[in-house]
């Protein structure tokens, strides 16, 4: 009994061999603390880069907009997947229906550009782009061939900024036998010009005839009434 009292005693005592109370940290240094430490470079030298956390929050979120279309899909997953697949499968139909895009000049209300060349030159042109497919450029050559040949033919007047409907409209007057197809020939190259649309290897077909025909073609001449009275 005396040893386990003296025991005690002596663990009753152990307090008071120190003079100073515990340390106490607040709650607010402690946390600035622990910040300042794990702020050090040594905690940080395997976190990913910015390019790589920027790369996984853009496929989180990929992932959160399959998951939100899937659950609104009948079928869930497999659902979407099909419909995803019928609207690659539609695309790549209209692509080969329509072809692929060309790109046509720059939009100008002038049926000419800067650059004086000849019915000939144009005739050249228009060759070359059809030789390679480019049926849309094609045609733009061949119909500014057409109009650079009846000013060659003093049948039009040279005037810079020449749309192709004046041109179709003054040169029907003289040849009357073509004056329709003059017509749908401008409107055909301002549809492929102004409009994006594509042209293929028959409006070439039907251009290069309409001038071959109106090169062959005579003028007709318009007479005044004074002439009509003479």
């Amino acid at each position: 009994m005396t040893w386990a009292g003296g025991f005690l005693g002596t663990i009753g005592a152990l307090p008071a061999a120190g003079d100073e109370p515990p340390v106490t940290v607040g709650r607010t240094p402690a946390r600035e603390a622990a910040e300042r430490e794990l702020s050090r470079p040594r905690y940080h030298e395997n976190d990913p880069s910015l390019f790589q956390r920027a790369l996984n929050r853009f496929w989180d979120w990929v992932g959160d907009l399959f998951d939100a279309a899937s659950g609104a899909t009948p079928g869930g997953g497999l659902g979407l997947v099909v419909i995803l697949l019928v609207a690659v499968a539609l695309l790549a139909l209209l692509w080969w229906r329509l072809g692929r895009p060309e790109r046509t000049g720059t939009p100008s209300s002038a049926l000419f550009d800067e650059r004086p060349r000849t019915a000939a030159e144009h005739r050249a042109a228009a060759e070359a782009h059809a030789t390679d497919g480019r049926w849309s450029q094609a045609v733009q050559e061949r119909m500014r061939a057409l109009v650079r040949s009846l000013e060659e033919r003093a049948l039009l007047d040279p005037r810079p900024g020449r749309t192709a409907d004046e041109a179709a409209t003054e040169a029907g007057r003289s040849l009357p036998a073509h004056a329709a197809r003059l017509v749908a020939a401008a409107r055909d190259f301002d549809d492929i010009t102004y409009g994006g649309r594509t042209a293929d290897e028959t409006a070439y077909r039907r251009m290069t005839e309409l001038d071959g025909d109106v090169e062959r073609t005579k003028p007709e001449l318009v007479e005044t009434a004074h002439g009509a009275d003479a």
